[in-house]
């Protein structure tokens, strides 16, 4: 069975209600979690700080207790770690220690090697994550992401499972092929990626460049239309694009995707696994909220992907693509309830 669940951030009661009645045994320890500030509450993580793992010498937020089992909460593009500031109080409160790691081309992340390829490939990104859990001492994680974030912890899910306690995904399953997403689309679809088009042309590439934040912020409002955020909400992750690797990043990883630009051939074994589109066997929760404007699957469509416990939860109440964001009692839950599948 996989249950498909519906909760809205305009309720608390409701949310909290929904999760008991969701959540197997046990998840009365995330009390405390759903109990912490609401979304916005949290300005800031702290200190950060920073660890050399494979080619990156990684800055990331750390929060809760240092024997506690782990969390990786992954972000994608055009966000950054405060897409989980919310959620990491959360989890620290209910015993996990938190991770939030900027990825490659983000924040105070940074190349060890000016030789080394500025890849965006879905298999450079994940094998970065891998790296840092060596390199923390980390045997296994519950993996919470979105956007570039999920489909890194769908991978790291399907090829290295021992590494990965339970998976919450939102949008669910995002391995990619750039085979198969180099072939023409129906006509919303092309339009729903336009900037992929835009970045696939030297017009693009330069745009980009020269301008990251007012073009982030135009994504910003395209994939969550009803979200309310302020200026200085959106400038605290903005400050995240200014990594001197972030554009050339970026346009690597979606020219990449429809196979307009190579991958590193050392990736090569681990793509040529991915493009059969493994299966996730760890447990797993996936989400999607009513106002995701964003390109994405529908749940129906990705739901035989998931071979393990599994479950999906829709949320209402104008919740768009940030949804760790928008709905972080939520999110935080699910990173709670997915081990207890």
């Amino acid at each position: 069975m996989n249950p498909i669940t519906t909760s809205s951030r305009r309720s608390f009661l409701g949310n909290a209600a929904l999760g008991l009645a969701l959540a197997p045994m046990g998840s009365l320890l995330a009390s405390s979690a759903r109990a912490a500030s609401p979304a916005g509450a949290t300005t800031s993580f702290g200190p950060l700080k920073q660890i050399d793992a494979g080619d990156l010498r990684v800055e990331y937020a750390e929060a809760g207790p240092a024997n506690g089992p782990v969390a990786i909460l992954l972000h994608g593009w055009p966000y950054d770690i405060h897409a989980f500031v919310d959620v990491a109080p959360r989890l620290a409160a209910a015993g996990y220690r938190v991770i939030v790691p900027y990825l490659r081309g983000y924040g105070g992340t940074r190349f060890l090697s000016a030789s080394t390829a500025r890849n965006g490939q879905q298999g450079a990104v994940a094998q970065d994550i891998i790296a840092l859990m060596d390199a923390l001492g980390v045997r296994q994680a519950v993996l919470g992401a979105f956007d570039w974030g999920a489909r890194t912890a769908c991978i790291m899910a399907a090829i290295w499972p021992e590494r990965v306690s339970g998976l919450v995904s939102v949008s669910g399953y995002l391995i990619g092929n750039p085979q198969a997403n180099a072939k023409p689309q129906a006509p919303a679809a092309e339009y729903a990626w336009w900037y992929q088009s835009y970045l696939a042309t030297d017009r693009g590439r330069d745009g980009y460049a020269a301008n990251p934040a007012a073009f982030n912020h135009f994504i910003w409002q395209q994939a969550s239309p009803q979200w309310q955020f302020d200026d200085a909400t959106y400038q605290r992750s903005a400050q995240a694009f200014d990594n001197p690797d972030h554009a050339a990043i970026v346009v690597h990883n979606y020219r990449w995707r429809i196979a307009l630009a190579q991958g590193e051939s050392r990736f090569d074994a681990l793509e040529a696994r991915l493009a059969s589109a493994p299966r996730i066997a760890v447990p797993s929760i996936t989400m999607e909220g009513d106002a995701n404007g964003a390109p994405h699957p529908a749940p129906a469509a990705y739901a035989a992907k998931f071979s393990g416990p599994y479950q999906h939860r829709n949320l209402e109440g104008g919740i768009g693509h940030n949804l760790p964001q928008e709905a972080p009692a939520a999110f935080a839950q699910a990173v709670i309830d997915v081990t207890r599948l």
